[in-house]
């Protein structure tokens, strides 16, 4: 491991891909590019698991190297607080969709990442969270409208954290059925909160908001303090339809 000189004259810690996991404090974020902690690495779950574990996420682009994150401010979204206006209401009670857990996972993270132009999800983030999967720790929400796959999200869970990855619709309101859905049964489990980690209007509209990274890394800290509940959600007594309390 070794510490790289970027064109705009800040240092980054690089490790290869065999080193142990491992990333510096979170003081040693930059400034530019906004919350950039460390490149290379590997996608496997050992390190995933140590970057989530300490508030940190890959993100880059295809020919980049790997690139990890902790962004100050982060956008958050609490179970509780989330935003079910009066149509998406009647969408969820009228509008034909099945919600199930955990029973398509590839499914979910494959169209993630193809059904838009351009994706950060690349194959070995693919690879490496389908891993996790198996192993109890990565979750999918999914949307069905006629048997057919229209909408969800997917993540990784630890403690009472929800750290979302990405989510797709092929309907209308889908993905945000997947959400709304998402967010009552993470409730009900009383968990903390939902890591969006970068913020967009549409998360906004739906009741996420920003805080500072220091808030952000304080709840982590807490909410990582319960027990992760490993397996499969719909083994766990996860509901399998949209029936949401309205």
């Amino acid at each position: 491991m070794h510490w790289l000189t970027l064109n705009n004259g800040a240092c980054v810690r690089y490790a290869a891909p065999d080193d142990t996991p491992f990333f510096p404090a979170i003081g040693f974020a930059l400034e530019d590019p906004a919350g950039l902690i460390q490149m290379g690495g590997a996608l496997t779950p050992d390190w995933l698991l140590a970057a989530y574990q300490r508030g940190i996420f890959p993100w880059f682009s295809s020919g980049d190297p790997i690139l990890w994150w902790c962004p100050d401010p982060r956008t958050i979204l609490i179970p509780n607080e989330f935003n079910l206006t009066r149509s998406l209401a009647k969408v969820i009670r009228n509008g034909g969709f099945t919600v199930t857990y955990d029973t398509a996972f590839h499914s979910v993270i494959d169209a993630c990442a193809y059904t838009r132009d351009e994706t950060w999800i690349m194959p070995e983030m693919i690879a490496g969270y389908k891993q996790l999967h198996q192993q109890g720790y990565a979750h999918s929400v999914e949307v069905w409208l006629d048997d057919e796959l229209v909408g969800g999200l997917y993540g990784i869970a630890l403690g009472k954290v929800f750290f979302g990855e990405s989510m797709f619709a092929k309907a209308n309101n889908a993905s945000k059925v997947a959400l709304a859905t998402l967010c009552q049964q993470l409730f009900q489990w009383g968990f903390d909160l939902i890591d969006c980690q970068f913020s967009t209007i549409h998360l906004l509209s739906l009741g996420a908001k920003e805080v500072s990274r220091n808030v952000f890394l304080t709840r982590l800290e807490h909410a990582l303090k319960q027990p992760t509940e490993l397996g499969k959600w719909h083994e766990l007594n996860a509901k399998q339809t949209s029936g949401i309390d309205l």
